[in-house]
């Protein structure tokens, strides 16, 4: 079992190196997603003990390291370019969303009974990473204090649930494709060859890099103080809002390589989440941990693909606009492209970096109106 830091240390970097090779470079990996591979890897080294299960790296990187790839990947969204990403696209995200709190609630409804101390807790959490992706997980986790033992089980129910919501997007078109309305495709867009973002190159400089690191580490620790002269306010809500007010001056949109410093620093908090993705400690914890982060999933999938068939959204559309809900930029982009519908990479990718920014809010929302 590997339990020196530094081995683990780059370990750690080493699987989220591997998952992001595999994704560029095999075709089944790539519409998988680097984000679920490195999940996965890290999974399998700690159920098969490969791993400690308890390090000091995991909680460098759960928490500052976790901290900087919020700042950095919010330094991606620019408030006023949102309309790139389309009226229909914002509109199917917006319903997304709301479809997320429907089954958050009818998740605390009927299963919540299980939990009576924390299910408010367990509510906001998977409210907010169903509301774009893993970053919010661990964002209203940390504010909402969950306990560790339901936060690792947490954990372990999302990653699975994601999977299988994935593996479900890939496959609904072809069974209920028919019944939605056929997209009205841009010359020339339905298929063809789109950099990334997510992993795409971009030019670099040690003067951009060092600005945005001083910068991510300035408002980190604006944060940590303002939170301190408002102990009723998390700080997360404070990292979230400085970020998204700095990310909108001119000289850090012209900053390059935010992006990928932001998912790379993700990507390393998404291998320590496999790393604590135990089997073993869903049934520690209970079973039911389980069926309520399924049925927040499940809510979210029948009420989102209801009214997107009512509304007269097209399929592809519909399941985007549902993995940048419930799977984050990465896979929303990776769906985009398992369909062949390059034109919708980017818009999918600009809605699902709204959500790091909406799903905080919406979590703690959920999770203080149940309280």
């Amino acid at each position: 079992m590997i339990q020196d830091p530094l081995a683990l240390t780059a370990l750690i970097v080493g699987i989220t190196a591997l998952a992001f090779w595999l994704a560029r470079r095999f075709v089944w990996a790539s519409r998988v997603g680097a984000t679920l591979l490195v999940i996965a890897f890290g999974a399998v080294l700690s159920n098969l003990d490969l791993v400690a299960a308890r390090s000091v790296v995991y909680g460098m990187i759960s928490g500052p390291v976790t901290s900087l790839a919020i700042v950095w990947l919010l330094f991606a969204v620019d408030l006023r370019s949102l309309k790139a990403a389309g009226p229909r696209m914002l509109g199917a995200f917006a319903l997304a969303l709301a479809a997320t709190v429907l089954g958050g609630l009818a998740a605390f409804a009927l299963v919540g009974s299980a939990f009576p101390v924390e299910g408010w807790k367990l509510a906001g959490v998977m409210v907010g990473t169903y509301s774009g992706g893993g970053l919010n997980f661990v964002s209203v986790g940390r504010a909402l204090e969950m306990p560790e033992s339901l936060f690792v089980a947490a954990t372990a129910a999302d990653n699975v649930v994601t999977a299988l919501w994935l593996a479900a997007t890939l496959l609904l078109p072809m069974w209920i494709g028919r019944f939605f309305r056929k997209a009205d495709l841009p010359a020339g867009g339905e298929t063809g060859e789109v950099e990334d973002p997510m992993q795409g190159e971009a030019r670099v400089s040690v003067g951009s890099l060092t600005l945005l690191t001083g910068l991510a580490l300035g408002i980190v620790l604006a944060a940590e103080r303002t939170a301190l002269l408002t102990p009723q306010v998390p700080s997360v809500i404070w990292l979230t809002s400085f970020s998204l007010i700095a990310a909108q001056l001119p000289l850090v949109r012209k900053l390059p390589g935010s992006l990928q410093m932001g998912t790379l620093a993700l990507h390393l908090f998404f291998a320590v989440l496999g790393i604590g993705s135990r089997v073993s400690e869903i049934f520690a914890v209970g079973i039911e941990v389980f069926w309520f982060t399924a049925l927040v999933v499940a809510v979210h999938g029948l009420a989102f693909f209801t009214l997107a068939r009512l509304l007269r959204y097209d399929i592809d559309t519909t399941i985007v606009a549902s993995q940048a809900a419930v799977g984050g930029p990465s896979t929303a982009m990776a769906v985009a492209v398992a369909r062949g519908r390059a034109d919708l990479t980017l818009p999918g990718a600009m809605v699902g970096l709204l959500g790091y920014a909406a799903g905080t809010y919406a979590g703690l929302m959920v999770a203080w109106l149940l309280r």
